[in-house]
């Protein structure tokens, strides 16, 4: 398992990017092990709320541990390596199994996940795909999202096709060199598609399926971590709060400071991959969770990897999911 680690230091002398201010230095401060996965969808409230400081500001300095899938940061913090973590899907999968609280959403992954075929493979539609072999890494935001596309198409997954499961980064790869005719992705790894493979077509994302395949990401906590730790939680979702609402309120200079993190994507593209997931200010984010709605799209995930991962005695969202944190952070 191929892990980067991370200690972000925010110091006074901070540079100023985007006009946002330097963060200031939290004086005994709370150190919080969070682990996290490279893809925008997922870390660019870490990135952004570093940068403005709100993390130093609630008292909190956080050891960023980055993984490369969240099957693999969950299976870290079961283990104690992690407090926290913030993911895609598998935020609904390890938490029906009683391992990990799930606490706070960072958006829809409205168009993130994508399908993309070879220009000379044939494929037309999602019903050409029979018979095929596509990659993609099972268990995740990318695998939830294919299975939904092709029962749209009236295919069986488990019969239609044959399903290569990879690390992302191998699946695209065998993408690109043609051993594969289509894999399943996410941003933003469609950058590298459309740069080695120009002739390679989009043919469907996850926004043909919304709302009935609404994939949400978002943090959790260890079990015994969450029991303990409540005013560290709602610190975090404080600093969260205050990230959410720039990248809300001032999308163009929030995602300048996040893109500074992927360098290899220029701004342009990225500010387009942004817009894959769907983001509510921290007001529509409280309705979402009061009346229900957050607790409904979790649990539509759920049910995917009950289904296929046999999950026995599966906890229902509404039982792994704790709205009440952010309600309190977040007044009506």
């Amino acid at each position: 398992m191929t892990i980067q680690r991370r200690t972000l230091i925010q110091a006074a002398a901070g540079a100023t990017i985007a006009g946002l201010g330097a963060p200031l230095y939290a004086q005994g401060a709370t150190k919080l092990k969070v682990g996290y996965l490279h893809t925008p969808a997922v870390d660019s409230h870490i990135w952004l709320g570093q940068q403005m400081g709100a993390f130093a500001k609630q008292g909190l300095e956080l050891e960023l541990i980055q993984f490369t899938t969240g099957l693999e940061l969950f299976q870290a913090m079961i283990g104690g390596s992690l407090d926290v973590l913030s993911t895609g899907a598998v935020v609904s999968n390890f938490p029906a199994r009683g391992q990990g609280k799930v606490f706070l959403i960072n958006n829809i992954e409205y168009a993130t996940a994508q399908l993309w075929v070879r220009g000379d493979s044939g494929i037309k539609t999602l019903a050409d795909l029979k018979g095929k072999q596509v990659s993609t890494t099972t268990g995740t935001t990318a695998h939830v999202f294919l299975d939904r596309a092709l029962r749209s198409a009236k295919l069986d997954p488990a019969k239609d096709v044959q399903i290569v499961n990879q690390r992302m980064a191998e699946a695209v790869t065998s993408f690109i060199s043609g051993a594969v005719p289509a894999v399943a992705l996410w941003v933003p790894f469609d950058s590298t598609v459309k740069d080695k493979l120009p002739g390679a077509v989009k043919l469907v994302d996850a926004s043909a399926f919304f709302p009935q395949a609404a994939i949400v990401g978002g943090w959790a906590a260890r079990n015994d971590f969450y029991e303990k730790n409540g005013a560290t939680i709602n610190k975090l979702i404080a600093a969260w709060v205050e990230a959410n609402d720039r990248i809300v309120g001032n999308f163009d200079a929030a995602t300048e400071v996040v893109q500074k993190q992927y360098p290899q994507v220029p701004l342009a593209d990225f500010r387009e991959q942004s817009k894959a997931s769907r983001y509510y200010s921290s007001a529509e984010w409280r309705a979402k969770y009061a009346d229900g709605t957050v607790t409904g799209w979790l649990q539509q995930v759920t049910d995917f990897f009950v289904q296929t991962g046999n999950i026995p005695n599966a906890l229902k969202a509404g039982q792994y999911f704790d709205t009440k944190p952010y309600l309190g952070v977040v007044k009506g």
